[in-house]
């Protein structure tokens, strides 16, 4: 700045120094004059003597007036060609005159070096133009210095000031448009995405409810309802036909281990006939992949601890454990394993885990967060427990493991009750031991209090939780269930389908209900049918081979 400001004095001096230079040509020609005029008094004698001193001032007033018109106009047109050349720059983002480069009338370039220190300017005569390069310079009387463009003049800036006030103008406006369209996108995305969460909260599981049936390749399902139903008949009937020649595994499912009765009636009412039955000991809370090594570990522990095989029936859960050993290890367990019953089980997933767990819902990251809390630091599980029923989970894991095809399976699932009378039904799910609770005249020892024991039985609303379930399932899917389970997820591709016509939910067949008719057979013959049915097709593979 301190070089531009020098040399604009450089050359504002150099202008004045020739407007002197002038004036003393000018003051030199008045001198001679006024001695022409003293020679002239002198011979014609007194009386021309006033006119030779009037004369020489009016000429003087005349050279002033001119001299101060002359500055004038020359002032103004150096400040009119200083501020053409600048909007031209602007206009021209710097490029219109070449730096150190004019056209004499010609046509040909004239150029002077720029040395530091001294102006930089290149004199162009007035009206040369090149047609070439776009240049068109006035034509003036006198001969123009062009400043170089690498001087920045301070007179410059200060007149352009306004337009240099209209530029930052212009620019804050872009920026204010260009923020005002980078919210109106922001606010464009946030819709989306609120509109996307909702869209694909409302649509659930809607698309994934029986995609075992509707995926291309899968093995058919043959009905055995109808056998089933006869075996039951049979047993209710006290024919009971199970072997001994095998050990019966029962396999809890989720949160078993918080349900001390779960399977115990079945595990007593399999003992009494004489045959061999277990309750797997496994962390229902654990992952599927975790359960079925532990599966596998506890079948072969059975296997070679009785050599017999082992007949497999999961209920929920339970059953895709089983089901995950036999795929995972199928090498190891496919002579140790007799067959497997999958009961209530979500083979292909359940859309109360999925709508629970599925990303990009709303509220989605705040509902994973309280089941985390709910199993990880309550029960004391393991979310991958959960997240392993999800149809994501499921489809994942059935298409890299397959079943094995020298396993009988048998699928067995129900329709939850909804009728208002089951929201008064308790269901017990454990006992408690009270033996100094004196025993009630009204009560038996049949009914909730046996003798010595004092137990006392724990109840909840169980049942009228499922059907609570069922009814969402219902009417937000329009899918049957047991309340936890689609009837079209329980179906295992190339099993035998037990679908009875009694209305069970998804805890009957593990816990025994406060209010049974004596007509309906219970869960202990249901497990039982279901087991000789499984018997009965492990017979038939027997044979066709």
């Amino acid at each position: 700045m301190l070089h531009s400001f020098h040399m604009t004095l450089l050359f504002i001096s150099n202008r004045f120094s020739s407007i002197i230079a002038e004036i003393e040509d000018w003051m030199g020609d008045v001198h001679t004059q006024n001695e022409l005029y003293e020679i002239a008094s002198a011979a014609h004698g007194d009386t021309l003597q006033l006119f030779s001193i009037v004369s020489p001032l009016d000429d003087i007033c005349t050279h002033l007036l001119a001299l101060a018109s002359y500055i004038t106009r020359h002032f103004v047109g150096f400040i009119e060609d200083l501020v053409a050349r600048d909007v031209d720059r602007l206009l021209t983002d710097h490029i219109i005159i070449p730096l150190g480069a004019c056209l004499n009338p010609s046509g040909q370039n004239r150029q002077r070096s720029v040395s530091e220190g001294s102006s930089s300017f290149i004199p162009c005569i007035a009206g040369a133009s090149d047609s070439r390069n776009g240049l068109l310079v006035d034509r003036t009387s006198d001969v123009e210095s062009i400043y170089s463009y690498e001087v920045a003049s301070p007179i410059f800036q200060g007149l352009m000031l306004p337009l240099y006030g209209l530029q930052f103008v212009q620019k804050l406006a872009l920026c204010f448009l260009r923020d005002c369209f980078s919210c109106i996108q922001w606010v464009e995305l946030r819709l989306s995405n609120v509109i996307f969460r909702i869209r694909k909260t409302l649509i659930g599981s809607s698309e994934d409810i029986g995609w075992l049936q509707n995926t291309p390749g899968m093995p058919p399902v043959v009905d055995g309802t109808e056998r089933f139903l006869e075996l039951l008949s049979e047993i209710r009937n006290g024919e009971h036909k199970l072997p001994n020649s095998f050990v019966y595994l029962l396999i809890p499912g989720l949160f078993s281990n918080h349900g001390p009765l779960y399977f115990v009636g079945t595990k007593r009412f399999f003992s009494k006939m004489g045959l061999t039955c277990h309750i797997a000991k496994i962390h229902s809370e654990a992952s599927v992949e975790h359960n079925a090594w532990e599966l596998k570990e506890y079948v072969e522990e059975l296997y070679w601890g009785s050599g017999k095989r082992v007949m497999l029936l999961g209920h929920s859960k339970g059953g895709v454990d089983a089901a995950a050993a036999l795929s995972i290890y199928c090498n190891e367990l496919k002579d140790k394993v007799a067959g497997l019953a999958l009961v209530q089980s979500p083979y292909g997933g359940t859309p109360l885990a999925s709508d629970f767990l599925r990303d990009g819902q709303v509220a989605d990251k705040e509902t994973r967060r309280i089941m985390e809390l709910l199993i990880c630091k309550i029960i004391k599980g393991d979310i991958r427990a959960l997240e392993d029923l999800t149809y994501e989970k499921r489809k994942e894991f059935i298409s890299n493991h397959d079943l094995p095809e020298n396993i009988p399976i048998l699928s067995f699932h129900s329709e939850a009750h909804v009728a208002p009378g089951v929201l008064a039904t308790m269901t017990q799910i454990a006992h408690a031991e009270l033996p100094w609770l004196p025993l009630p005249c009204s009560w038996t020892e049949s009914d909730t209090v046996v003798q010595g024991g004092r137990r006392v039985p724990v109840v909840i609303p169980l049942s009228a939780v499922m059907a609570l379930c069922a009814l969402h399932l219902q009417f937000r899917y329009g899918e049957k269930s047991d309340g936890l389970v689609t009837c079209r997820d329980a179906e295992v591709p190339g099993s035998v389908i037990v679908r009875p016509s009694q209305k069970l939910d998804h805890a009957w067949m593990v816990y025994s209900s406060r209010t049974k008719n004596a007509g309906d057979p219970d869960a202990c013959e249901m497990c039982e049918a279901i087991l000789t049915l499984l018997v009965e097709l492990g017979m038939r593979t027997k044979q066709v081979k």
